[in-house]
């Protein structure tokens, strides 16, 4: 055991002295040490909870011949950084957490990590932190939240969102804003939709890094508690069999995820956080292999945001081990991929159960659209690529007038201003990994318009990124972005902008000649931060087009 290092020998005394004050006994030197990393924070509903569920984790180790130890790392909340300067934290974060998963692996040398998540930036960096440390594993999250309800309708944290344009577009007054506010998020645990933790949750499951069954059940269930504590049997295991990440990914593995996020509508973030977690697993992965595998995946779950179903309804219906069930019928992924249990997804699904009657997952056959959630556009004006999430639009075509934003904050003024209207491109440029830094989310600014009533009638493009809860025409991960001068930097109020999804383009429609002119009167501006962190992540991050990874 990689423990043993800081347990056996006289020159080791000074060390199990230390730990002897912290509470271990002469037995808890003769087991495996794991590392338990809890994004527990008050500061959101997302995670709130981990702090119980650590309780329950730890009491399963020490009931498996275990000794766990907890430590922290930190967990920004998009939904409550949605549309302020601190969403440009959100994607940093991830990296922290890698980096803390890492740290902590390499300085105590524990036999296992197990990461406890929740929000967005939580699940990957949980997962990249756990395959860098090179021993074996958990990703666990902490679940979804209940739905909200209001006058008998199941309300998610995008309502509040699109609440705020409909209260912009004079649809709703502040008495009924109120009332959206209150009812949404009634308790603890992550968005309740297929949004990002939830497209994340599921991700992890289908690659084998979480036990299958175990992500979808939601946080405030009698169920978590349980399957929590039973999570360390499987910890114990693939410590005894050594059973690493690294030893039963294959790109298979994540072609796999890719096909469950396209089957679910998922969100557009998987792009990027895929992209990293193989990166960490020495697994070559590409923008190309998500609109392949895409193209190639119907949309098997009517889920929220374009669907009509939460994260919750789906564990009612059967849970990610149904989706999976059914993709590996349909042939839509590889059942034979192992997962972190040492058996394949087919073998923990076989047994998977369906409510009778249930309307949330179906077959291949009748799926709710022909192909998957996910799209790649390139063009004059992404010439690196672009993401559109297309399951949340019916509009595959359009072509309008460019309005032209230097950050998401003046754009979010027109639209509440009603200075956006039908047939407009809206770019919001700047807002990409180097340029923002750390490239936010638009949720605000897309809700808006969809709660204003222009969903289909207007188009957005940035070298952002969305929410997963983000629905509509909105094309982000632009690239090059326009910090680098990619020709998102080059647009002028009034261009023509072409984009075309079946063709998979995205085209600004100005002669080259123009543009090269515009580009010699180009100039980046000024990155805001000089040092710390956010300096640091601006002259380190690769683009979007690699996963917006720190090189």
């Amino acid at each position: 055991m990689r423990s043993d290092r800081i347990k056996d020998g006289p020159q080791q005394s000074p060390a199990r002295a230390m730990l002897r004050a912290v509470g271990l006994e002469d037995k808890d030197f003769k087991i495996p040490w794991v590392g338990i990393v809890n994004t527990w924070t008050e500061g959101m509903p997302c995670n709130f909870h981990l702090r119980d569920l650590a309780v329950d984790l730890k009491e399963g180790c020490k009931e498996n011949l275990i000794h766990p130890f907890e430590f922290g790392a930190p967990a920004i909340s998009d939904g409550i950084s949605m549309g302020t300067p601190g969403m440009r934290s959100s994607l940093v974060s991830r990296e922290v957490i890698a980096d803390s998963v890492e740290l902590i692996a390499q300085g105590y040398m524990y036999d296992g990590m197990v990461a406890l998540v929740a929000c967005d930036k939580t699940n990957p960096g949980g997962a990249m932190g756990l395959i860098r440390s090179g021993v074996p594993g958990l990703v666990l999250y902490g679940g979804s939240i209940a739905p909200g309800k209001l006058d008998g309708k199941s309300l998610t944290v995008v309502s509040v969102f699109e609440a705020v344009g409909q209260h912009a577009a004079g649809k709703i007054d502040d008495a009924q804003l109120e009332r959206v506010e209150r009812a949404a998020i009634p308790g603890v645990g992550a968005c309740g939709g297929q949004y990002t933790a939830n497209t994340m949750s599921m991700a992890l499951e289908v690659l084998g890094l979480s036990p299958i069954g175990y992500n979808s059940i939601p946080a405030a269930t009698p169920e978590k508690k349980t399957a929590t504590k039973a999570a360390a049997s499987v910890l114990a295991d693939a410590i005894k069999h050594n059973r690493t990440p690294k030893s039963f990914l294959t790109r298979q593995s994540f072609l796999n995820a890719i096909a469950a996020v396209a089957a679910t509508g998922g969100s557009t973030n998987a792009v990027l956080h895929l992209m990293a977690i193989a990166r960490e697993a020495d697994i070559h992965l590409e923008l190309a292999d998500f609109d392949t595998v895409s193209r190639a995946t119907p949309v098997i779950a009517d889920m929220r945001p374009w669907g009509q179903f939460t994260a919750w309804e789906l564990w009612e219906a059967g849970g990610i081990p149904l989706v999976i069930r059914r993709l590996i019928e349909g042939g839509m992924i590889d059942g034979d991929q192992m997962t972190v249990t040492g058996k394949t997804l087919r073998e923990e699904t076989t047994n998977a159960v369906e409510t009778p009657g249930q309307q949330v997952v179906v077959t291949k056959e009748t799926a709710f659209k022909p192909t998957g959630g996910l799209l790649v556009l390139h063009g004059s004006l992404a010439p690196d690529g672009a993401v559109l999430k297309l399951a949340g639009t019916e509009r595959k075509q359009f072509t309008g007038k460019a309005r032209v934003f230097d950050g998401e904050p003046s754009a979010m003024k027109a639209v509440l201003e009603k200075r956006i209207v039908a047939g407009d491109v809206v770019v919001i440029r700047y807002e990409g990994p180097k340029g923002a830094p750390g490239m936010p989310e638009m949720l605000s600014v897309t809700s808006a318009i969809v709660g204003e009533g222009l969903g289909a009638d207007v188009a957005m493009v940035t070298d952002g990124r969305f929410s997963g809860g983000t629905k509509g025409l909105m094309i982000g991960h632009v690239s090059p972005e326009a910090q680098v001068c990619g020709p998102i930097a080059l647009i002028e109020e009034g261009d023509t902008i072409s984009i075309d999804c079946d063709a998979g383009t995205l085209e600004l429609m100005v002669d080259a000649s123009i543009l090269a002119e515009r580009k010699t009167k180009w100039v980046a501006p000024e990155i805001e931060f000089k040092t710390g962190l956010f300096a640091r992540y601006a002259r380190g991050v690769s683009s979007a087009t690699y996963g917006a990874i720190l090189e």
